[in-house]
């Protein structure tokens, strides 16, 4: 099972920095840096945490979906990385976000 650190504390997801999303895409088709790449699944808390219960599940996330394919734990959209680290300072919008763990190929 992959882990995700996040640091995301503004996401609806994020629960003591593990992501609970039943599923998370990180974005970033043509992605050369990490800074190129998104965490697509961010939900502001301010105006998701009613709408989600994705925190309240038994389990951290275990399907990550990717679409930078120029990564190198990119095999066909699934990541291999045995886990990721999701990062984003003060956080509003999905593309504020990114994939530390990108490297790329």
């Amino acid at each position: 099972m992959m882990k995700i650190d996040c640091s995301v504390t503004k996401c609806s997801h994020n629960k003591e920095s593990v992501c609970y999303a039943n599923r998370i895409n990180v974005g970033g088709y043509g992605a050369k840096t990490a800074c190129d790449t998104c965490c697509a699944s961010f939900l502001d808390k301010a105006h998701y945490s009613n709408l989600t219960n994705n925190t309240n599940t038994d389990g951290p996330c275990d399907c990550l979906v990717c679409d930078a394919k120029d990564c190198k734990h990119n095999d066909n959209k699934l990541c291999t990385a045995n886990s990721i680290q999701v990062n984003g300072g003060d956080v509003h919008i999905y593309n504020e976000t990114e994939c530390s763990t990108f490297a790329l190929k």
